[in-house]
């Protein structure tokens, strides 16, 4: 599938759209996605990540919750651009990952793929299969579920 200027988002529309921030806005562009279907982002992994300092010090690997994390937000802006519901009191959350695996690891300089596709939604609930690949080859997976919540209710 070719990405269009009308399927690409850049920093600014992902802050636009995902109430999170540094240091914890783990999806730098999105290069293509087709509403209802399928997401294409990237996170790009640098030695400046804060999380480097304390895990594994000396041996630098992203540490596979925030793999997930990232995949989770590529999910998000997936489901978020597939809806036509209005969002200003609303909330994306996660309610569950399924069949977690993780593949290789990922280090700094890597530029971490992530793919997410849509496989049902009803109503609030969405589930999706994410997978974040490094030049090619697949470094974690996860069937993942969320739901849109009312702010108010948090």
């Amino acid at each position: 599938m070719t990405a269009t200027e009308q399927n690409i988002l850049d920093i600014r529309q992902i802050l636009d759209l995902l109430p999170h921030r540094y240091p914890f806005l783990l999806v730098d562009r999105v290069v293509d996605y087709t509403p209802l279907e399928s997401i294409e982002a990237y996170k790009n992994v640098t030695m400046n990540e804060p999380f480097f300092q304390g895990h594994f010090p000396g041996i630098p690997v992203m540490p596979g919750v925030l793999i997930m994390e990232a995949l989770a937000q590529a999910g998000g802006l997936l489901v978020l651009k597939s809806t036509d519901m209005p969002l200003e009191d609303k909330l994306f959350l996660f309610t569950g990952m399924e069949k977690v695996r993780f593949r290789k690891p990922v280090y700094p300089g890597d530029k971490l793929e992530l793919k997410c596709r849509l496989i049902r939604h009803k109503l609030k609930l969405w589930k999706m299969e994410g997978k974040a690949y490094v030049d090619g080859v697949l470094a974690a997976e996860a069937e993942m579920t969320a739901a849109i919540m009312n702010k108010e209710e948090m």
